[in-house]
């Protein structure tokens, strides 16, 4: 069954987050994931919606969505969003 991940972000720290952006895909493009939707202005047509951008992957299953979530690759360069000050909330 297929697994999709969805991130919508807040950004706190852009300049970190666009060094994260930089190195994303060469780590995303080891597994077998397919990148969705990058989208960093979302159209809302109904209610609130405070974020700045909405990312979605889409994974064969669990198991390569969490080896990509949980690969040292993707670790290294997703540590600036677990800093005390993020580069952006989930």
């Amino acid at each position: 069954m297929r697994v999709y991940i969805v991130a919508q972000l807040k950004f706190t720290r852009r300049e970190l987050y666009d060094r994260y952006q930089s190195r994303f895909m060469a780590v995303f493009s080891k597994f077998k994931g397919k990148l969705l939707v990058a989208d960093a202005h979302p159209v809302v047509l109904e209610g609130e919606w405070p974020r700045d951008k909405v990312v979605i992957m889409e994974f064969p299953d669990d198991a390569a969505a969490r080896e990509f979530q949980d690969s040292p690759e993707y670790q290294e360069i997703s540590i600036a969003k677990r800093a005390p000050t993020p580069l952006c909330l989930p």
